[in-house]
């Protein structure tokens, strides 16, 4: 009897090292001789299941697979879709039965948050409910670095390290330019909920603060008053500040500051331009010259400065899933497993979906200042590892050089779907 061939795919929001797992899951995959056949990429995630657009990752070379490990992005095409429960939407699940019945797929492998840890597991359970056996284990990935179980996220330490890079060289800036013009930087940065990439924007400033920064996070409610009172202590002692904020922060009326009313295809509000909201508080209750930027996509985005443990940490959880379907396990999540900070050790551990999705980890009490404008020292004990080390991609003229896979079709064998 044929081996089984296994499907892998990306979903929400990518990061630097996104690929990093794919080359993880893709090369372990392919070591599997006579366990695991063919290795099929949905192009754009889960649709590309219902769909039946898959990519023959075999058309590409060892060389090309190897190189997605320096490239950002999602290769094969994300998507942000969850898939209703089979009460609300059987269909669906009876079209990704008959797809991978079609193309003989018993593994899947999906790569993403929360969500995506929630369609992870409701695959997992067709073998239940629709009587096809598939061994579905999630590999995870959020910048937001707020799955639960696992110590961190891949994909957080390199967006981690880039605010911090970057509110470090933005303060230096502003420093500069603070007798006399700009006072107040304003940087945003994602976090819908939890404030673990706002938390690392702290990392700029050494233990005894000598660069002032406020940070805003989810977690606490917003207080004008008392922002602008750490504001002007900090212009009034340092000459100047840097703010960062999270998309998320809400005010004390429970609301986002920066909420436009829209929707995500999961529909949570779509969030963006809380910079400008709070520098124009600053400019209406301390009359300061300010400046504000938007990280956005520059910072999941930035695989050149990305950090190596989570380059490390993302190829290991791809590794670890195909090892853990082989090894027979399903519905599971492979986890970072920290055994000791100092000196930086950690494992690969094993997380039961059914605890994993739709739960959000968010900021500890004890990792968020009393004032509730910065981080504790045991906070930043839990983020320094997770930015160490560089891993540089290699450069042509200057550049950064990125692989781009062919992403050759897969025949289809079935009629078209809609979803």
């Amino acid at each position: 009897m044929a081996a089984k061939n296994a499907f892998y795919a990306q979903s929400g929001g990518v990061t630097a090292v996104i690929n990093a797992s794919a080359a993880g899951v893709i090369e372990t995959a392919r070591q599997q001789k006579g366990k695991i056949g063919k290795i099929y990429a949905g192009r754009n995630g889960i649709i590309g299941a219902l769909t039946e657009d898959l990519i023959d990752t075999s058309k590409d070379s060892i060389t090309a697979i190897r190189a997605l490990r320096h490239t950002p992005s999602g290769a094969f095409g994300s998507c942000r879709y969850k898939l209703k429960s089979l009460e609300q939407n059987r269909r669906e699940y009876e079209r990704l039965i008959e797809v991978f019945k079609a193309h003989n797929i018993g593994y899947f492998f999906y790569n993403g948050g929360g969500d995506s840890a929630d369609t992870c597991l409701k695959v997992s359970q067709l073998a239940d409910t629709l009587g096809y056996p598939v061994q579905a284990v999630h590999v995870p990935k959020t910048v937001d670095n707020d799955l639960p179980i696992t110590d961190c996220c891949p994909g957080f330490g390199s967006v981690a390290k880039y605010i911090a890079v970057s509110t470090l060289e933005a303060s230096f800036d502003v420093a500069s330019m603070s007798k006399t013009s700009t006072k107040v930087f304003v940087l945003e940065v994602m976090g819908r909920h939890a404030g673990w990439i706002a938390a690392a924007g702290g990392l700029a400033s050494g233990k005894d603060g000598e660069i002032p920064i406020v940070i805003l996070f989810p977690e606490i409610p917003f207080d004008r008053t008392k922002f602008l009172a750490k504001v002007d202590s900090h212009v009034k002692k340092f000459g100047y500040c840097s703010v960062v904020v999270s998309e998320g922060v809400k005010g004390e009326d429970g609301n986002f500051l920066s909420d436009q009313g829209l929707r995500d295809a999961f529909g949570h509000a779509q969030l963006g331009g809380v910079a400008p909201v709070v520098a124009n508080i600053i400019k209406e209750g301390l009359g300061l010259k300010y400046h504000w930027g938007v990280a956005d996509y520059l910072q999941r985005a930035a695989r050149h400065i990305a950090s190596k443990t989570d380059v490390e940490q993302a190829y290991a959880m791809g590794k670890a899933a195909v090892e853990f379907a082989i090894g027979g396990h399903n519905s599971v999540m492979p986890t970072v497993e920290r055994t000791s900070s100092k000196p930086y050790k950690w494992k690969v551990g094993m997380a039961q979906l059914s605890k994993v999705a739709n739960v959000e980890k968010m900021m500890p009490k004890n990792f968020i200042s009393k004032d509730g404008f910065g981080i504790t020292d045991k906070c930043r004990e839990y983020l320094a590892p997770l930015i160490k080390g560089e891993d540089y991609p290699p450069y042509k003229d200057g550049l950064p050089s990125y692989v781009r896979l062919k992403n050759v079709a897969v025949p289809k064998k079935l009629s078209d779907f809609t979803i």
